[in-house]
């Protein structure tokens, strides 16, 4: 039963969350209403799995959590740089030569 009820408040706080995400104002905010979205989904994906009696969903909680993470540190780079690869050194003077 508890495990029910735990199941059920991780939904409406997914809920929440997603009435964040399209509420945010700026894009770090939506960045980190996915995240969190992301965390509300492996806790959700772990309960799950032990409200069916499967403890290998933990498995997938982890590797969702390391997806998870991966991709909000790409993303926020993307944003920060516009680029996902080596970012090029701006030279210290104008003018000058790389």
């Amino acid at each position: 039963m508890m495990f029910l009820v735990a199941a059920v408040a991780l939904f409406v706080t997914m809920v929440l969350i997603l009435v964040r995400l399209y509420a945010g104002p700026i894009v770090y905010d939506r960045v980190l209403a996915v995240n969190s979205f992301g965390t509300a989904t492996v806790l959700f994906i772990a309960v799950l799995g032990f409200l069916t009696g499967r403890p290998d969903f933990l498995d997938i909680a982890l590797l969702y959590a390391l997806i998870n993470f991966v991709g909000t540190i790409a993303v926020l780079k993307f944003f920060r740089y516009r680029a996902l690869g080596d970012i090029p050194q701006m030279p210290a003077h104008p003018g000058e030569e790389r």
